[in-house]
């Protein structure tokens, strides 16, 4: 008897399930008001889908946090393990998008295609991007050969590391930073540029602890014209195991914050620098520089050192 293959989805909140009182509204409108069937309802070629779906949370992705990313990996990794399952689509709020596919980018195993999307306007909208995002996202997911944490948002395939947001409101808000996209979708069919992508687990992800509390506290801080030392010093008073600097430019760190740095690396407490441009990382350095994860954004260098805590791997 032949298995039938399905698509599981996966619902976390978001715009995309967010609904307003009035349908030209863009902004005044409640994140995750929607369960995911409500979102795969509206998108009428998945009724002929087989499809799993369920609703793992309703958040706005601006609260997103560490229980439901542990939630969401041990949920997938459940569901990647079934034979009859081709992959899975995670429909998630755009504000940590990049966050959460990183996360699992870096502690998934996913032999499977995980694809990721979400909207920039409520499904209540007129002009609501959520359905068309939905669709080819799962079209993605449906590919042969597909593997790897993805982002398919505003026709675009994104590798989960490339995935930056650029911007706060156009429906294209999304980009694949230097890489560019790994493929777009033409009519209802993917068109792939490059290979899928392929990295090896970080070494903390069979680490990390089931119990979140116990996750190492990193915080981010942002240099700028005026910034104050003392932020990092009360960051390292309230328990920071890590600290990654959003710093100016090519990860220039202002000397205020540079000095605390140097006090917070002697108390113990990890130190690593990112650059706060939306495009593009931190280029080679300076041998006595703080130390840096090259391309990563700030809020993925934040996943990394997290990471690097949990596996022992990150001196100050």
């Amino acid at each position: 008897m032949r298995m039938t293959s399905v698509l599981v989805v996966i619902g976390t909140g978001g715009t995309i399930a967010g609904t307003a009182a009035r349908a030209d509204d863009h902004v005044g409108y409640a994140a995750g008001a929607l369960d995911v069937q409500a979102l795969i309802a509206a998108v009428p070629p998945l009724a002929g889908v087989p499809l799993e779906a369920e609703t793992l949370a309703r958040l706005d992705s601006s609260d997103m946090d560490h229980a439901t990313w542990a939630a969401l990996r041990t949920r997938l990794a459940q569901q990647l393990a079934r034979p009859e399952v081709l992959g899975a689509v995670v429909t998630h709020g755009t504000d940590t998008l990049e966050e959460t596919a990183f996360f699992l980018h870096r502690t998934l195993a996913a032999a499977k295609p995980v694809v990721l999307t979400a909207a920039m306007r409520p499904a209540s909208a007129l002009s609501a991007d959520g359905p068309q995002n939905l669709l080819d996202a799962a079209t993605v997911a449906r590919e042969g050969g597909a593997r790897g944490v993805l982002v398919v948002f505003g026709g675009r395939v994104f590798a989960a590391p490339d995935l930056r947001k650029v911007h706060p409101y156009r429906v294209d808000a999304f980009s694949g930073g230097d890489a560019g996209p790994l493929g777009v979708i033409e009519d209802g069919r993917l068109r792939r540029f490059r290979p899928w992508p392929d990295a090896p687990l970080h070494d903390g992800a069979a680490r990390l602890p089931a119990d979140v509390q116990r996750w190492p506290v990193v915080d981010i801080v942002t240099s700028h014209a005026g910034a104050r030392g003392a932020v990092i010093d009360a960051l390292v008073l309230s328990g920071a195991r890590g600290l990654v600097i959003a710093g100016t430019g090519n990860g220039s760190v202002h000397a205020e914050l540079e000095a605390a740095a140097r006090r917070a690396q002697a108390a113990g407490v990890a130190v690593r620098r990112a650059s706060r441009c939306q495009l593009g990382g931190v280029v080679g350095g300076q041998p006595d520089a703080l130390p840096c994860y090259g391309a990563l954004s700030a809020p993925q260098a934040r996943v990394e050192l997290m990471l690097d805590l949990i596996a022992g791997s990150a001196p100050p």
